[in-house]
């Protein structure tokens, strides 16, 4: 039904990558732009992650790294192919009918209503009818999933969402600039002061018990107080490797739009 509109995703971290999973299965071909080096934390769900593994699988759909060359093989053997482009150029050729910012920079970095008869973005950054056709609000809360058709998502609170009580307790944040080294894998279980990486000389210990269920990729350079791992006190390995509640819930916001939209939008 919907094999024919080509959707292009900006961004494969978590969020995106939940997105991506929901609108591949409801049959829409679905193509991935990432950078160069993507500093996503929950790589075990985030199909940007082929970009260091050359194919990755998240609950049963694998994404694969390729150059424009290689994107309908992959479209036709019923994966999602990634690309390394960051100012999204494949657009111009592809000509997708949707294109979905999900890069999550709290700002909008390039995207233009224009680009594409249906643009949708993820969280704050963006003024529906203006930079795009609608939001989709990113805060937890009542309104997460929510679509906005006019006007803006809620700005960042900064706040972590509470996961049995923890919040900022949980999220690991790089101390310096640097080169990270990882001491743990996701999935591992942790303890109150154990070393989790060290970014050059400096380590980043977890100040409460869990299990791993984030961590920034070893051995890139990553900012000053750059967010680069999570600890999950609820120590279910499971969340460690399946798409997230909140996840889910913004890719069903995004469907949701996706089909307003289609009813009011003529596409080629």
């Amino acid at each position: 039904m919907f094999s024919k509109h080509c959707i292009i995703i900006k961004g494969g971290g978590d969020l995106s990558s939940a997105t991506a999973h929901k609108l591949k299965r409801s049959g829409f071909q679905v193509i991935i732009t990432e950078l160069e080096q993507p500093r996503m934390v929950r790589r075990s769900v985030s199909f940007g992650n082929c970009v260091y593994e050359k194919e990755w699988t998240v609950e049963g759909m694998t994404s694969v790294l390729t150059g424009e060359e290689g994107i309908h093989g992959i479209l036709m053997n019923g994966k999602i192919p990634v690309l390394i482009d960051p100012s999204c150029e494949i657009r111009k050729k592809v000509k997708p009918a949707i294109i979905i910012d999900a890069i999550l920079a709290k700002k909008n970095l390039s995207t233009d209503i224009n680009d594409a008869p249906i643009v949708i973005g993820l969280g704050p950054g963006f003024t529906a009818g203006q930079d795009v056709h609608a939001i989709i609000e990113t805060n937890r809360g009542h309104n997460l999933g929510r679509i906005i058709f006019d006007g803006k998502a809620e700005t960042n609170t900064h706040v972590p969402g509470d996961v049995c009580g923890y919040t900022f307790e949980r999220v690991l944040r790089s101390p310096e600039c640097g080169i990270i080294k990882n001491h743990v894998e996701i999935g591992d279980i942790v303890r109150s002061g154990d070393i989790i990486c060290t970014v050059d000389t400096t380590p980043v210990y977890t100040k409460i018990d869990g299990i791993v269920r984030g961590l920034i990729k070893d051995g890139i350079y990553i900012d000053s107080d750059y967010k680069v791992g999570d600890i999950d006190p609820r120590r279910d390995s499971e969340y460690c490797y399946t798409i997230s509640d909140k996840g889910r819930n913004i890719a069903g916001g995004v469907l949701e739009a996706i089909l307003i939209l289609l009813k009011n939008t003529p596409l080629a």
